[in-house]
């Protein structure tokens, strides 16, 4: 399958430089990360939250959890995980659990965890199990220009301890 369709041309539309680099299929993050030889840091992490006002799209890098209470503070918001039907219904040019961590080309608001900023390259899901995408740091976070950031994620090593305490919850 290669770049999903609708990213590609979001992303050629931009003029920045990317690449698309294969690697062995792969099923979740952090297989993706070590199938593509990239750190878990470098590789941003797509999450599907919803509520009653609709949809928001949380990049973390690999390594790190969303903290569902956490953003949902800052938002203002009663976010849940969208459903795995809901994820194919938005993302119908992906394989399932393919997503790639920009909102924009699919008109979903999206939201990133300054845990993101300074990473020199990074690498997202480009559509499908086989595929990554790769640019630039900085250029990654110029497609986020618009979307909200702050810190809303905890080390995955946490991820226990997070969905135990009062914070509210983690997610995958």
């Amino acid at each position: 399958m290669a770049i999903a369709k609708r990213l590609q041309r979001y992303l050629d539309a931009t003029g920045l430089d990317y690449e698309v680099l294969p690697h062995p299929r792969s099923h979740y993050s952090a297989q993706t990360a070590r199938r593509s030889r990239v750190p878990l840091y470098c590789l941003a992490k797509p999450v599907l939250l919803e509520d009653d006002a609709g949809y928001v799209l949380a990049v973390v890098p690999a390594a790190r959890r969303v903290d569902i209470g956490r953003l949902g503070r800052q938002l203002g918001r009663e976010l849940r995980l969208a459903t795995e039907a809901e994820l194919d219904q938005l993302f119908v040019d992906c394989e399932p659990g393919a997503m790639p961590p920009l909102g924009s080309p699919y008109r979903i608001p999206t939201v990133y965890d300054e845990a993101l900023e300074g990473v020199p390259d990074i690498y997202f899901e480009a559509g499908d199990h086989d595929d990554v995408v790769h640019m630039a740091g900085d250029d990654f976070l110029a497609l986020l220009s618009d979307s909200i950031h702050g810190r809303f994620s905890l080390p995955a090593a946490l991820r226990a301890r997070a969905a135990a305490g009062p914070s509210g919850g983690e997610a995958r």
